[in-house]
């Protein structure tokens, strides 16, 4: 069991890495780029229990500093605490921002799984409300984050009044975190009924 969880885990590192880097962690809408990274942290937590979702969470996270850094843009500064981008720089806030939620992500989506498993929920249910949820973790903690650490150069960055800043930050919740959300149920669903095939039995890595 404990070798069907590394492998797996391995996996999904392996993914997270190839959406970070390629065209595949994004899926464009018309209207937005939808992310598809939180993907294999969401399915992670539901095979692997809180641990390994943690676990996926911080690569998430990780690469998310990383790749703010290499390739910087208006406002990674908000991800990297070695980005300066017009007089605006990161700190050690923007590690908090970049790891924090993405940790949340995989104990959220489990704990959302493990209560639709205690209601005998049916397992498309279970995988489509363990990825809303684990979604819009990332959202929601992300931008919040965003709001209390860097209020005022993140609204310089996007040109936007500082006391406009929580009325658009409400706005990308519900134009791209309930997208996405959608987006995360269908894909973890038909993700995570071919890996129940597979692998038939939930393991926890502990």
């Amino acid at each position: 069991m404990k070798t069907k969880a590394l492998t797996l885990l391995g996996v999904l590192l392996a993914v997270e890495a190839l959406l970070f880097f390629t065209p595949l962690g994004f899926i464009p809408l018309g209207f937005m780029n939808a992310t598809t990274s939180h993907i294999p942290v969401i399915i992670g937590a539901i095979f692997l229990g809180p641990i390994g979702g943690g676990i996926l969470g911080l690569a998430f996270g990780l690469l998310s500093i990383l790749r703010s850094t290499i390739a910087p843009t208006l406002t990674s500064f908000v991800f990297s605490p070695f980005v300066t981008i017009g007089g605006m720089s990161g700190n050690f806030y923007s590690i908090i921002i970049a790891v924090v939620p993405r940790i949340l992500i995989g104990v959220f989506s489990y704990y959302a799984y493990a209560i639709c498993t205690k209601y005998k929920l049916k397992d498309t249910l279970k995988y489509a409300i363990a990825g809303v949820v684990g979604s819009l973790t990332n959202t929601i903690f992300v931008m919040s984050m965003i709001y209390i650490f860097f209020a005022e150069p993140y609204a310089n960055a996007i040109g936007k009044e500082t006391s406009a800043l929580f009325g658009f930050i409400i706005g990308i919740v519900g134009t791209q975190g309930v997208p996405e959300a959608i987006i995360a149920a269908i894909i973890v669903s038909m993700v995570c009924k071919i890996l129940r095939i597979i692998f038939k039995n939930n393991f926890k890595l502990e």
